[in-house]
């Protein structure tokens, strides 16, 4: 193999990566449940430990504003199972909040608020 020449670039994809070294091996967070409606937002103020990985980053910079799991996951381009699991790790970590939609068990499902609906009609859109 010619030096500079890896097998684990496409030159039409780029790197390409697995989910489960992404996720090292993991299929589930370690914390959290992640609806794909629930907004993330960050909460690290710019500080983060050094040890993370480049898609954490990722996140933390796409979450300086609210952002639902579904639109992370598009944006970043990731699978939704890797994205729940690396917002789990930084979950634990307090480097961002999570904002579960709130649903009333007693009385079933119900209509999910206006502002959430709003906020994936927009991020949809930038799509």
């Amino acid at each position: 193999m010619p030096p500079g020449d890896h097998s684990w670039l496409d030159s039409d994809a780029g790197p390409v990566v697995r989910p489960y070294a992404v996720t090292g091996g993991r299929a589930r967070p370690v914390v959290g449940g992640f609806d794909l409606v629930a907004f993330v937002v960050n909460a690290a103020d710019g500080k983060g430990p050094r040890h993370l990985q480049p898609e954490h980053y990722a996140i933390l910079a796409r979450t300086r504003e609210p952002v639902t799991v579904a639109e992370l996951a598009s944006h970043l381009d990731l699978a939704l199972g890797v994205v729940r699991v690396l917002l789990g790790d930084l979950l634990q970590q307090g480097l961002i909040e999570m904002h579960e939609p709130v649903y009333d068990q007693s009385v079933g499902p119900q209509r999910p608020d206006d502002r959430i609906l709003k906020a994936v009609v927009n991020g949809l859109r930038s799509l």
